[in-house]
């Protein structure tokens, strides 16, 4: 016998996806819940698709049925949630529910929600532990709204142990919203420089899909209350970022270094930051055991296949909204040879 029943919320998200294919590896039989009802091609068989919309009264109980052994809830947003899934305790054994590292805030309250004021861009200890100050629960933003579902879930922690998992820069394929687009885009584009300010040196601590899978996973098979961090093993700069990309896409790129900050878009990518956001990974190693799956670099051939195929399909904005969203033009190209211009 495997271990057990396991539904997955959100199962044709990027993480979904990498959370059922975990899990279904594991032995469990795996139900994936989603608003659609679809499937991934990775999975096997056996996995059970439903279609449920966790908004709709009485929706995710009745997908439920009888209950599951581990609720694994990738699209949890706030306290309404969290009360959603204690209500529902008396049929879920245990939770592994995603959250997110823009929870934390520095020693002077600055955070994600202030990072676009002057000066306002948190500066963290590195790597930030999982007990460092985190922004005040609320429904304001979208990391308030995720303390206050973590805190509901963790005073809960009798009826429903939960694993919730602070997710670092999220990446892989089926992402909405790509960082390695900027990279990506400029080579098949046959951009030869690349302007990164801060000297290339930002650093946002990404995890890979399957990084996270595996997370999933060794919560799923060990029951508690407690949050960990979700990162990849390494933490490079956005210029290491660019490098590797190249690598994988066979090209030489020309960087250029901004001293400081950036210019409008120019030197402006998804991982720009004036401090690093860096994640530690001793608790997860230390509780549960956690290696990561695979590496950043080595994630990287299909990420970039993937981002590929949907470039040669659709132009960038509505291939991934997620990035559009911003409203930020990350492709300047007359912008950028101004500036270079003028040097």
């Amino acid at each position: 016998m495997g271990p057990g029943h396991a539904f997955v919320l959100g199962a044709t998200g990027q993480v979904g996806r990498a959370a059922v294919r975990a899990l279904v590896k594991d032995g469990w039989e795996v139900t994936a819940g989603s608003r659609r009802g679809g499937r991934d091609e990775e999975w096997p068989a056996e996995v059970r698709s439903v279609a449920v919309d966790r908004d709709e009264e009485g929706a995710l109980a009745s997908a439920l049925g009888d209950g599951c052994d581990v609720l694994v809830d990738i699209v949890a947003y706030h306290a309404g949630h969290a009360r959603q899934l204690t209500a529902l305790a008396d049929r879920i054994g245990s939770a592994v529910v995603i959250s997110s590292g823009a929870v934390y805030e520095d020693d002077r309250g600055r955070n994600f929600d202030t990072q676009d004021e002057p000066d306002g861009f948190p500066a963290y200890p590195v790597p930030i532990p999982e007990t460092w100050r985190t922004v005040a629960p609320g429904e304001g933003s979208y990391g308030t709204r995720k303390v206050a579902l973590k805190r509901e879930l963790l005073a809960a922690g009798d009826a429903l142990p939960t694993t919730v998992l602070r997710a670092g820069a999220i990446h892989g394929p089926y992402c909405p919203g790509p960082r390695e687009l900027w990279f990506v885009k400029r080579a098949l584009d046959g951009r030869p420089v690349r302007i990164l300010s801060y000297d290339g040196t930002s650093r946002f601590h990404p995890v890979h899909v399957d990084n996270l899978g595996e997370l999933v996973r060794l919560a799923a098979a060990r029951p508690g209350s407690r949050v960990l961090n979700g990162g990849d093993p390494e933490a490079p700069t956005v210029a290491e970022i660019g490098a590797a990309i190249d690598a994988v896409m066979g090209v030489e790129s020309e960087t250029v270094l901004m001293e400081g900050a950036p210019e409008g878009t120019l030197g402006l990518t998804p991982w720009t930051a004036p401090h690093p956001v860096v994640l530690d990974m001793g608790a997860a190693e230390r509780e549960l055991g956690y290696r990561p799956v695979v590496s950043y670099a080595e994630s990287l051939p299909a990420t970039v296949a993937y981002l590929s195929r949907r470039m040669a399909e659709q132009e960038w904005r509505e291939a991934f909204p997620g990035l559009a969203k911003y409203g930020v033009d990350f492709f300047d190209y007359a912008a950028e040879d101004a500036w270079l211009a003028a040097r």
